[in-house]
């Protein structure tokens, strides 16, 4: 027999029935999909309606990563998947150290592939965890589809205790009232096609944000050069390839200039790229990217000047 001794009836949006698809099990499979994918279409627009909220986050956790500090993603179940996705992306997207983004999952790292019973209800875990791996000059970013998950509740608290900056996505618009966090990114996709999964709609809404919130914070620190991947690491054939794609498309140099200066940059794609922009040797192109902190333009701006 079940523990239904503690019983927690979440008040969200998430846990409604959804009546465009009360009858949904009674339909062939292509109008299932199209049902699935119109409840879809609803999550970017309700993404939008948070932008400045998310816009307050990325600011902060710029202003944490400038001043040496990192960002802690911290959810459970969905919420905590995406988290890890997102964090391990960022290393060869964007080539950055491998501790600025650190994923904390409910239940650990054996959370991943199957589900841990109770790990989201343990606060003080949560609180733990923070405690542990972060520091007053960090950002937390708490993930959860309910707006209370009491793992990344504790955790925000924690991090409220030793000064470092706070945010939350939720699908949940009455979870602002309430939360430890700074700033609530509090995205409404409603009640989902299947009643409490918040994999689906509240699930893509989260990724939504969180693939938007580390690119700009990336955009922000210099990590792109006009829409290109120039802090790419390139660690295989494809990749490889690519930087001579991006070389060529922000140069117009040809191939062959391309690769040579590639070569001379010892494979660094920024320094190549400022060398053809400015027609500077490698080194007084590596030299400005370290005076401006990996900005291109800047770094640009500086050798024309």
């Amino acid at each position: 027999m079940r523990d239904t001794e503690h019983a927690v009836r979440v008040e969200s949006p998430t846990e409604r029935s959804n009546p465009r698809t009360k009858d949904i099990d009674l339909l062939p499979t292509l109008d299932i999909l199209h049902l699935l994918n119109s409840e879809d279409r609803t999550v970017p627009a309700a993404v939008g309606r948070a932008l400045p909220e998310l816009a307050r986050a990325v600011d902060m956790a710029v202003s944490a990563l400038r001043g040496g500090g990192r960002v802690h993603y911290v959810g459970a179940g969905t919420s905590g998947r995406l988290a890890v996705l997102d964090a391990a992306e960022l290393i060869p997207t964007f080539n950055v150290p491998p501790n600025w983004f650190v994923a904390h999952q409910a239940g650990g790292t054996g959370a991943f592939q199957r589900a841990v019973e109770n790990a989201e209800d343990n606060a003080d875990a949560g609180a733990a965890t923070i405690e542990a791996e972060a520091t007053g000059a960090d950002f937390v970013l708490g993930l959860a589809a309910s707006g209370r998950t009491p793992f990344v509740m504790g955790a925000l608290d924690a991090a409220r205790r030793m000064g470092a900056g706070t945010g939350l996505v939720s699908a949940n618009p009455e979870s602002a009232a309430n939360s430890p966090a700074e700033v609530v990114i509090a995205v409404d996709t409603g009640p989902e096609p299947i009643t409490g999964s918040t994999r689906m709609k509240a699930g893509t809404a989260q990724k939504l944000v969180l693939t938007s919130f580390s690119t700009s914070v990336m955009i922000r620190l210099g990590r792109t050069y006009s829409n290109l991947m120039v802090s790419m690491l390139a660690t295989n054939a494809k990749l490889r390839g690519r930087t001579i794609t991006i070389l060529r498309e922000a140069t117009n140099a040809p191939e062959a200039d391309c690769e040579a200066a590639l070569t001379a940059a010892d494979g660094d794609l920024k320094t190549a790229l400022v060398h053809l922009l400015t027609d500077v040797d490698v080194e007084r192109a590596s030299a400005a990217l370290a005076v401006s902190d990996g900005h291109v333009r800047e770094a640009i701006r500086s050798l024309n000047a």
